[in-house]
């Protein structure tokens, strides 16, 4: 049952450190991996090009202890409490006082704001904590993406199987196994198709395999149903932000975007709304 305003304050409060803490985690992930496929795709080249591996110190999501990007100083606990932190140190570091970036809270905030809200519209219940993974997973592609054009196999991928295991045990309502595995195939099919005629009719490139499976992601989370809101609303979306970039911060329409942030929050719409969205073109 989805849960109401007179649950306990403590399912808010502990819904919201939760999201919290998985924002900052979140952080570590976006900043992190990047990087990580970097070397991974460094020390396959050497490979295969016959030489021996770089030798570099370990790096992963957990080591080595986040630090100042600035002077290097290694962030202690207490400099690592989500948003508190960044506001008892005025947003600069203890050692060197160079700023960081408003953008560590801001996902923190993002990432507890969308995890409560899914608390209230799911309740307390297993559908709760699958719709929450879809989300965190989303926002972390979405600001991986925006940094760096790329969307991940390490996400999408197993994106995209929980989002069928889910739907074999029951975790989202209204959606059968049969309409994930459908909405998997063709979200992947539809991009892909879209993908080849701009680059026979363009001659170029208009969006990357990544977005092929987040939409085959999104298709076997949310049936296949949701997949033509889900591309009107990733286009509505992308449009404004690509005609405000343009307008206020004077970017060059040539300069490509990436599109997975689109599909994402377009997706995050889906899971919230999308029932009573899709019923306007797809009656019961």
């Amino acid at each position: 049952m989805p849960a109401t305003l007179t649950e306990p304050l403590a399912t808010w409060l502990v819904s919201g450190i939760v999201g919290l803490c998985v924002g900052s985690f979140l952080n570590v992930v976006i900043h992190r991996l990047p990087k990580m496929l970097d070397r991974g795709w460094q020390a396959q080249c050497a490979e295969l090009s016959g030489e021996p591996p770089p030798e570099l110190p370990p790096y992963n999501l957990i080591t080595p202890r986040s630090q100042c990007p600035a002077c290097g100083h290694r962030i202690a606990a207490f400099e690592n409490i989500p948003v508190l932190s960044f506001l008892f140190l005025r947003g600069r570091c203890s050692a060197c006082a160079a700023p960081i970036s408003a953008r560590y809270p801001f996902i923190e905030l993002l990432t507890g704001a969308l995890t409560i809200a899914a608390v209230l519209r799911f309740g307390v219940t297993p559908t709760a904590a699958a719709a929450c993974l879809l989300i965190w997973s989303l926002i972390a592609l979405t600001f991986i993406d925006f940094d760096t054009q790329l969307l991940p196999d390490s996400i999408t991928l197993p994106l995209l199987w929980s989002g069928l295991l889910a739907n074999v045990v029951g975790f989202v309502p209204g959606v059968s196994l049969r309409d994930a595995v459908v909405g998997a195939i063709a979200g992947y099919v539809a991009l892909w198709t879209i993908y080849w005629l701009f680059k026979l009719v363009r001659g170029k490139e208009g969006m990357g395999y990544g977005d092929f499976k987040l939409l085959a992601a999104l298709g076997a989370w949310l049936g296949w149903q949701m997949l033509p809101l889900i591309v009107l609303l990733s286009s509505f979306v992308g449009a404004l932000i690509g005609i405000g970039l343009v307008v206020f911060r004077g970017r060059d329409h040539q300069i490509p975007l990436a599109f997975g942030p689109y599909l994402a929050i377009a997706g995050v719409i889906a899971l919230f709304f999308g029932r009573s969205l899709v019923s306007l073109y797809l009656p019961a």
